[in-house]
């Protein structure tokens, strides 16, 4: 008998690609069932996805200062959440109150989370080729929210937001 690992053989699944759509939808049904009926009780979503990835619309100041990755909250000042049939997620947010429109293709999303019940998925971005919208599909989705706006003023600063506040606290027991 050795002490030698043996090695699986290679799946010939796609397992891990199977598993990543797996949790994509988690978060999409998620993100449906609130443009549906509204954010139950405490909850609260965390996105995170790539600013970079085919069919991603943000305001060109929010592309310069996240030219990769953005995470976004949903909590209290959203509107017109949609996910259509081809899994894009359209939402209205304000940053250092201008309102905006994001369109996030599903693809591009890598991170969810609901803090309030401390549910998180990480998830590599779709493979470019599955997510391409056509010029003509991104013009009717209307962004004129997201057309060029001036670069943001040297004094602004990034906000950064501390999870610390929505984390629970627990007192020692005695």
């Amino acid at each position: 008998m050795t002490d030698e690992p043996t090695e699986l053989p290679p799946s010939l699944l796609p397992y891990e690609s199977w598993l990543e759509e797996a949790q994509r939808q988690v978060a999409m049904r998620a993100f449906a069932h609130v443009a549906e009926h509204g954010l139950p009780g405490e909850h609260h979503f965390y996105l995170t996805f790539r600013t970079d990835y085919p069919g991603v619309h943000i305001p060109s100041r929010l592309s310069a200062q996240y030219p990769e990755e953005m995470t976004i909250v949903l909590q209290h000042q959203f509107w017109d959440l949609k996910v259509d049939e081809d899994e894009v997620l359209t939402v209205g947010l304000s940053f250092s109150g201008i309102p905006a429109t994001l369109v996030i293709p599903s693809g591009a999303i890598v991170g969810f989370a609901d803090p309030h019940v401390r549910f998180g998925l990480r998830m590599q971005p779709r493979p470019f080729e599955d997510e391409m919208l056509d010029e003509a599909e991104a013009d009717e989705i209307g962004t004129e929210e997201t057309a060029e706006e001036p670069p943001p003023a040297a004094s602004e600063t990034p906000q950064v937001v501390s999870l610390d506040a929505f984390r629970r606290r627990t007192t020692p027991k005695e």
